[in-house]
């Protein structure tokens, strides 16, 4: 997911060792995954504005900020990014921080928090409520207080270091990790772990044991990453998306599962049966070519778009970014104002999930408008079949249809350099030759308009309407 980076000497070497799991003894009986996710899951993320190096305090602030203004909206989740275990010197924003070999034995430093089971925990510096077993158990007591909840990023496999140190796979006797990790299969941004052989007596065991520390922590959504390389980096890895999904049916837990990055269309049926959610593009940033880029993709995928399976277009990268990596400078988003209406009209029609990037309690007026559209929100949320139904000259159109009615939802696009007046002719589409216009984003009705509608849309800009009959 991350993007490469030359990595930088690291001249402190720091070990801790974190040896206690969570106390808690008993995993919640539930339902499982087949209840989450019935529509795009909708929250914050802590990458796009604080990289590999999110606290607790901020995590918090954040939640404090969705509970007070957004839950009310559809938001819930709060999900921390990369690198939660990994030990960054005070005031450090290195991205995808690695992890060095002693000369003498080979000792990987720094070293992770990590329990006897070689699973990794919550460094204690960047997370205190963490420490004396406690896990992520006291911010996920917090999120769940205010009515939201809780999720973690994973990186795939299993830690380098517990392969190092030879740690037991819980529950199986006799099965040490060096028996189950395939250290051929590697992260070619970040050297932390190594994949699992699911082939090996005791793999899915260790998947299962993460799964169950997981739950004991009252995880409600996780992220696992490097699932596929993308851009020639490495292979889809269908046996590991398959023990996750295994793994969290074991733990009696449900958890949204997404995977990331860069899904290849031609896995789609294979991934949609695992995932809720996963990536269908490399990291998505605030840049319109990047932005542009992302129309073919969602019309490739988005006939696939069911409850409990959503191609996901990638974060949201507005508001503000960058406050403490993952690279550039501090500030606001680099999308016009046009390009930001684009950025959310297209996500909405897509139905992509939607997880906000920019730090929420630095939210502007222009932010709420975009995050706070009840109507625009109820388009990503309950809209079906939504398509692109026609692409030309850099004039893009989607449509999707209202649930139990004949209304349309139509989304007009620019992708030119120039204001361009977009024609919509209702019986290329097959509609009926009179509607009453509501544009969704003005929140006003527009007129009533017969056999076409016709709207100048600014240069990389955007409309959102609703046709009824």
């Amino acid at each position: 997911m991350k993007m490469k980076t030359t990595y930088p000497l690291i001249i402190s070497l720091i070990f801790l060792l974190s040896c206690q799991t969570s106390q808690k003894p008993a995993l919640r009986e539930g339902k499982f995954y087949t209840e989450v996710a019935l529509t795009p899951p909708m929250g914050w993320n802590s990458y796009n504005c604080f990289g590999a190096a999110v606290v607790e305090s901020e995590v918090r602030a954040n939640a404090d900020f969705m509970a007070k203004h957004l839950k009310n909206y559809g938001w819930q989740y709060v999900v921390i990014d990369y690198c939660w275990y990994y030990p960054h010197p005070p005031k450090s924003v290195q991205e995808n921080p690695p992890q060095f070999n002693l000369p003498q034995d080979g000792a990987p430093v720094p070293w992770m928090p990590m329990d006897e089971y070689g699973r990794l925990l919550p460094d204690p510096r960047k997370f205190p409520s963490s420490v004396n077993g406690h896990g992520f158990n006291p911010i996920a007591d917090y999120i769940h207080s205010l009515g939201l909840k809780f999720g973690i990023h994973l990186m795939r496999g299993i830690a380098r270091q517990a392969i190092w140190l030879n740690t037991p796979v819980k529950g199986v006797e006799g099965i040490k990790a060096s028996m189950i990790a395939d250290t051929n299969s590697i992260c070619t941004w970040l050297n932390l772990m190594y994949g699992v052989d699911m082939t090996k007596k005791g793999a899915q065991d260790y998947y299962n044991s993460l799964f169950e520390l997981y739950a004991s922590w009252d995880v409600d959504f996780v992220k696992v990453d490097n699932i596929n390389a993308g851009e020639g980096e490495g292979p889809y890895r269908k046996e590991e998306a398959e023990a996750y999904r295994k793994a969290i049916d074991h733990c009696g837990r449900p958890m949204v599962l997404s995977f990331s990055s860069g899904l290849s269309y031609e896995n789609a049926e294979h991934i949609r049966k695992y995932g809720n959610m996963w990536r269908i593009s490399s990291d998505f940033w605030d840049t319109w070519e990047q932005l542009k880029a992302q129309f073919p993709l969602c019309a490739q995928w988005a006939h696939i778009s069911a409850p409990k399976s959503w191609p996901d277009a990638d974060m949201l990268p507005i508001g503000n970014l960058r406050l403490r990596g993952p690279f550039g400078k501090p500030g606001k988003s680099n999308f016009t104002i046009e390009e930001q209406y684009t950025h959310m009209t297209l996500w909405s029609i897509f139905r992509s999930p939607l997880m906000i990037g920019g730090n929420l309690p630095d939210a502007d007026e222009l932010l709420l408008k975009l995050i706070t559209n009840e109507k625009v929100l109820e388009v990503n949320q309950h809209a079906e079949n939504s398509r692109e139904v026609f692409n030309e000259n850099d004039q893009v159109i989607w449509m999707a249809d209202v649930p139990g009615t004949r209304d349309k939802y139509v989304a007009l696009f620019n992708l030119g350099e120039e204001p361009k007046e977009i024609g919509f002719a209702f019986s290329n589409f097959k509609l009926s030759n009179k509607y009453k216009v509501r544009d969704l984003w003005k929140k006003k009705d527009i007129g009533t308009f017969e056999n076409e509608l016709k709207v100048t849309v600014p240069f990389h800009g955007a409309r959102l309407y609703k046709f009824s009959e």
